[in-house]
C-alpha cells in the first residue's frame, strides 16, 4: 500500500505542486490529493507512474512514515525570499537526512548531542558560555564541522538543487542537525557552520530578522573571541595586517574587519577604508580546502569494512544512491581506503552497534 505521507515527502523534495504531479504521471489532479491524504489508494500501476514521475524507488512510497519536521522548526537565512516550493524541498532534503541519521544510529554508535539550549543571552555572552563548555578556551575555534560533530551535531550537505537555501539548522527528536551548502568557500563554511551552531543554542521562538542578527554575532564572536583577538591584534591594523590575521582565526578578511570594528580596533572610518580595499580585490590566500565531516568519512569507512556498501545504505533507506550522495557531497573526502585523503582518527570514535 502507498503510505500517504511518502507521497507527499517525495513530492515536496522534487519541488512539484500537486497539478505539475499530475501532469508528470498522468493522474488526475483530484487523485494526487486523496492519495496524499488516505482517502484512497492508487492502483499499483498508477504507484509506479509516481514514482517514476518522482524519481524515487516505488519501496520508498510504501514504506512508513518518514520523519516529520515542521518548516517552523527550520532555521532559514530569509525565508521570505526563498519560494515556497523551494523551501518545502530543503525541509524534505532534511527529513531524509533525519532517515538516513536513524538508520546510522541503529547501525554505529554515534556521539550524543552536547549542545546547550540558553535563555536570553546575549551572542557574545552565548559564544563564550559555548566555548566554555567545549573547552576552547580563546584559542582559534579548529575545524567546525569535526568540532560540531564531536558534540552531537549532525552535519550534512544541501543537495545541490537546494543550495539556494543557503545553509540551515534544526533540532529533531532531541538531536540537532546543521546542513551547509557545499559551493561556498572553505571559510564562508565555517562561518556558516558557526551561524548555525547560534541559531541551534539561542533561538527557541525568535522572529527570523531578530535571529539571523544574533546568529551572526553569535558566529563572529565564537570564531574570533573577545579575548583571543584583543590579544593577538594590536589597535589600527592596516589591510596587509587584517589579511595576516585572518589565517590565525580560518575567517574572511571581512569578517575579521568587521568583528576588530566591533571590538574597538578599528574606528568607523578605517573599518570603510579597509572594506573598500579588500572589495577592489580578490582575497589573496585563505584555507585551501572546505571543512569535511570525520564522522561520516569514518562512519563510511566502517560500514564498508562490514561489508555495507553505501550503494547498500541507499538501496535499506529505499533511496537512489545520488539522493544520498546529495546529503554527503563536499562533507565526505572519500568511502575508499587509501583512495584519497582521509583525516586521522579522533573524537569521535564509532563503532558497530551488536545486533
Amino acid at each position: 500500500m502507498l503510505t500517504p505521507s511518502r507521497l507527499t515527502l517525495a513530492r515536496r523534495r522534487r519541488g512539484l505542486t500537486a497539478a505539475e504531479l499530475a501532469r508528470k504521471s498522468g493522474v488526475g489532479p483530484r487523485s494526487i490529493g486523496d492519495y496524499e491524504r488516505g482517502r484512497r489508494q492508487p492502483a499499483a500501476r498508477t504507484t509506479s507512474a509516481l514514482a517514476a514521475a518522482l524519481g524515487f524507488p516505488e519501496p520508498f512510497l510504501r514504506a512508513p512514515d518518514a520523519a516529520c519536521v515542521p518548516e517552523s522548526a527550520v532555521a532559514f537565512r530569509a525565508p521570505a525570499k526563498l519560494p515556497v516550493l523551494r523551501r518545502e524541498s530543503a525541509v524534505a532534503a532534511g527529513e531524509l537526512a533525519v532517515e538516513f541519521n536513524r538508520w546510522l544510529e541503529t547501525t554505529l554508535v554515534l556521539p550524543p548531542p552536547d549542545v546547550p539550549t540558553l535563555e536570553h543571552p546575549d551572542p557574545e555572552t552565548a559564544a563564550e558560555m559555548v566555548r566554555a563548555r567545549w573547552n576552547l578556551g580563546s584559542d582559534p575555534a579548529p575545524n567546525l564541522v569535526h568540532l560540531l560533530e564531536a558534540h552531537g551535531v549532525r552535519v550534512f550537505s544541501l543537495p545541490v538543487d537546494c543550495v539556494e537555501a543557503d545553509a540551515f539548522s534544526f533540532w529533531h527528536a532531541g538531536t540537532p542537525f546543521v546542513f551547509l551548502n557545499p559551493v561556498t568557500s572553505a571559510e564562508r563554511g565555517r562561518f556558516d557552520a558557526a551561524h548555525e551552531l547560534g541559531h541551534l543554542v539561542l533561538h527557541a521562538g525568535t522572529h527570523p530578522l531578530d535571529a539571523e542578527r544574533q546568529a551572526n554575532a553569535f558566529a563572529s564572536a565564537f570564531l574570533m573571541p573577545r579575548a583571543g583577538v584583543l590579544a593577538a591584534v594590536s589597535r589600527g591594523p592596516v589591510t596587509r595586517q587584517v589579511l595576516g590575521h585572518r589565517a590565525t582565526w580560518h575567517v574572511s578578511a571581512l569578517s575579521l574587519t568587521y568583528r576588530l570594528r566591533d571590538l574597538g580596533l578599528l574606528t568607523a572610518e578605517q573599518y570603510t577604508s579597509i572594506c573598500a580595499e579588500l572589495s577592489r580585490a580578490t582575497e589573496p590566500g585563505g584555507m585551501s580546502h572546505r571543512e569535511s565531516s570525520r564522522l561520516l568519512t569514518k562512519a563510511l569507512r566502517v560500514l564498508r569494512e562490514s561489508g555495507t556498501t553505501p550503494r547498500r545504505i541507499a538501496e535499506e533507506l529505499m533511496l537512489d544512491v545520488e539522493e544520498l550522495n546529495g546529503l554527503l557531497f563536499g562533507l565526505v573526502v572519500t568511502a575508499l581506503p587509501g583512495a584519497g585523503a582521509i583525516a586521522p582518527p579522533a573524537r569521535p570514535a564509532l563503532r558497530l552497534v551488536p545486533s
